[in-house]
């Protein structure tokens, strides 16, 4: 599985991540399809550097020729001037298989909750903090996936 695969290259490379986007709505219940896993990741260097190397490693290559280095370092002008949101990875041999790094969001000041997937623990964001990263999106899907995430609360 997918997931598991990025998710074991990742805790062995010493990366501190967790399950955002779409694979995050449906692990909390809501019904979701999604193809690509989106990941927030510790707002640190070495975890960019070492999780490029990891995804690298699965066969996955970055969809804008910028280094995890560089990533790191112009986050906020890409941010801000380049409207990016995520850094992005796919298998040019697959492309399902599709990874995108959220920069704009920094795990240290995020909440997690471990949920099981074929006995393996994954790092997926809180309920409330999905709800808000999704909101603060306010993109069409975005906003739907944040009325089926509220709908799990009542």
């Amino acid at each position: 599985m997918f997931i598991l695969e990025v998710a074991a290259a990742l805790r062995k490379a010493g990366v501190s991540f967790a399950v955002a986007g779409g694979h995050a709505v449906s692990l909390h219940g809501a019904v979701r399809g999604t193809v690509d896993l989106d990941l927030v990741l510790r707002l640190a260097q070495s975890d960019y550097e070492a999780a490029e190397r990891a995804l690298k490693a699965l066969g996955l290559e970055p969809r804008l020729p910028v280094s995890a280095a560089e990533v790191f370092a112009f986050r906020k002008e890409y941010i801000e001037k380049r409207n990016l949101a995520a850094w992005s990875f796919c298998d040019p041999k697959d492309p399902t298989r599709l990874v995108d790094i959220i920069i704009t969001h920094d795990l240290g000041k995020l909440k997690t909750k471990a949920f099981k997937i074929d006995g393996t623990s994954l790092p997926v964001l809180s309920l409330g903090d999905l709800i808000a990263m999704k909101r603060a999106c306010g993109r069409p899907q975005d906003l739907e996936d944040v009325r089926a995430l509220e709908e799990l609360r009542a």
